[in-house]
């Protein structure tokens, strides 16, 4: 079981930027599909972003295509989630999870492993 923690989370400006981190341990993400998820207060939890650990492309949900970026480090056994151009409408709880493949990568239900989530607060 890997245990996952996020952290990077805070109260910013629309337009700021943020760099989420999620850090694994127990085991390592060499064999994980790694996704980030956010719910906002009275929402359903929803796809951001994921990757594969072993490399590929990337997915990103439309809403943040072109201002949010997923990336990993190897070395760290970290995922990273850097979003730029922020907007109020991004202010969420962010999570991070694991799955063992991509299939279904959007549906959060289809996610083993999740952290405990990173407040990101957006001000207009």
């Amino acid at each position: 079981q890997v245990q996952l923690v996020e952290s990077g989370g805070g109260l910013v400006q629309a337009g700021d930027s943020l760099r989420l981190t999620c850090a694994a341990s127990g085991r390592t993400f060499s064999t994980y599909f790694i996704g980030w998820f956010r719910q906002a207060p009275g929402k359903e939890r929803e796809f951001v972003a994921a990757l594969s650990w072993s490399g590929g492309p990337t997915y990103y949900a439309d809403s943040v295509k072109g201002r949010f970026t997923i990336s990993r480090d190897s070395a760290k056994n970290t995922v990273y989630l850097q979003m730029n151009s922020l907007k109020p409408e991004d202010t969420a709880v962010y999570y991070c999870a694991v799955k063992k493949s991509v299939s279904y990568y959007t549906l959060s239900g289809r996610y083993d492993s999740w952290g405990q989530g990173t407040q990101v607060t957006v001000s207009s």
